[in-house]
């Protein structure tokens, strides 16, 4: 829903190849699309997902009623939208200017795509198809699968730290998630609420799909496990991963596969069934 976000040419992806290897059907969708449903949301209805949000996450004095409501009223749009079109993942993102009803709707997704992703929709930002499906096959193994990408490294605890802003997998948080209020957005214009959280301590696994300069696709995955630690604590998915080497010499290998730079982080160590996915489907797959 939306266009590929200017730049970033790594994660632009070519949808007939998405169909090719993997089946089923690509809906394109516009922001509008979302922009008449969450218009005919009722107060009622945004009352109630508020409610509903108040019970799963901790919400932090930062956060603007003004906003909260409107993401309310996202969220209420967004199920009403996955319904209509029966979506099982999402990927979206729209630029828009100067505070106008696009841009408000894209500062606005964060708390409904979480609770959609918690839900077993995954939903991202930055119009990152491949990482939502990516997110998808995490989840159906029962691992979660947030969105996620390298934040920091930290050589002195020996752990990668990465993280997002936007959508969380709420159902493999390590507690209970903050939403927090901003004023400035990693990634996309506007402001409003976002959630924080680490990932459950314990065995972990990160995946990427990269599609090659042939078109065909990989599966890229390394296992670890997140660690207790110092983290940054910015309105961002935030997790410590230690991957049993050096954070830098990790970051070397992970990159040189060509992956792209946001993937899926979920829950225990999952590479055999990857593997055996990737066999499957008979796409190559590199472990790290």
């Amino acid at each position: 829903m939306g266009h590929v976000y200017p730049g970033m040419l790594d994660v632009s992806t070519d949808m007939t190849m998405v169909t090719t290897h993997f089946g089923g059907h690509m809906e394109v969708l516009e922001f509008d699309d979302l922009r008449v449903r969450a218009e005919k949301v009722s107060e009622k209805e945004i009352d109630k997902v508020l409610d509903e949000a108040r019970s799963i996450f901790e919400i932090d004095k930062t956060v603007v009623e003004e906003d909260f409501r409107w993401a309310g009223r996202v969220a209420v749009g967004l199920r009403q939208l996955v319904d209509d079109f029966d979506i099982n993942s999402l990927a979206y993102y729209h630029r828009g200017l100067d505070g106008e009803i696009h841009e408000r709707l894209g500062a606005g997704m964060i708390l409904g795509c979480s609770l959609l992703t918690a839900e077993g929709v995954p939903a991202v930002g930055e119009y990152e198809l491949r990482t939502s499906i990516g997110m998808l096959m995490l989840d159906r193994m029962g691992a979660g699968g947030s969105f996620t990408e390298f934040q920091a490294l930290n050589f002195n605890n020996g752990v990668v730290e990465m993280g997002h802003d936007g959508p969380a997998h709420l159902a493999i948080s390590n507690g209970k998630p903050i939403l927090r209020g901003l004023g400035v957005f990693h990634g996309k214009r506007g402001y409003g609420v976002s959630v924080e959280f680490d990932v459950t301590h314990g065995p972990v696994t990160v995946f990427g799909v990269t599609q090659r300069k042939n078109g065909t696709y990989q599966f890229v995955a390394s296992e670890g496990k997140v660690v207790d630690g110092p983290r940054l604590r910015i309105g961002n998915t935030t997790s410590l991963v230690d991957f049993g080497v050096n954070p830098g010499q990790w970051c070397d290998d992970w990159s040189a596969t060509g992956v792209p730079h946001h993937w899926a982080l979920g829950i225990g160590h999952r590479v055999s069934e990857l593997r055996s996915i990737a066999e499957l489907l008979d796409i190559e797959m590199v472990v790290i």
